[in-house]
């Protein structure tokens, strides 16, 4: 029986339209350690895991590991969001910026 984790990491991987496969290479892991993660009743794996799984599927890791949430909250959008950002180099940041200056210019 899956945990809330291994639900979760599944149904955002289908959303996401990855396969167990595509998964595991973008977090370093094999294609059976994503699926017992899915389906095993304890898998536990560690927080470096589960923050490249996190970064992968565009979720947090609260979202992930928090029992109790069963949708993202917009914090955790919002946390997503800006991490993405902060991966950025500093050429397309500044190209970002430019934009977002732009749709405020047309508001």
């Amino acid at each position: 029986m899956p945990t809330p984790l291994g639900t979760k990491i599944y149904e955002e991987r289908r959303r996401q339209r990855l396969t167990l496969e595509q998964l595991a290479d973008r977090t370093d892991s094999s294609k059976s350690y994503i699926w017992n993660l899915e389906n095993g009743p304890a898998v536990r794996p560690s927080a470096d895991k589960i923050a490249k799984i996190a970064a992968v599927l565009q979720v947090s890791v609260d979202y992930l590991l928090n029992n109790d949430k069963t949708a993202q909250a917009n914090s955790d959008v919002d946390e997503v969001f800006f991490r993405r950002i902060g991966q950025l180099d500093d050429k397309k940041r500044a190209e970002l910026d430019r934009f977002l200056r732009m749709m405020e210019e047309d508001d």
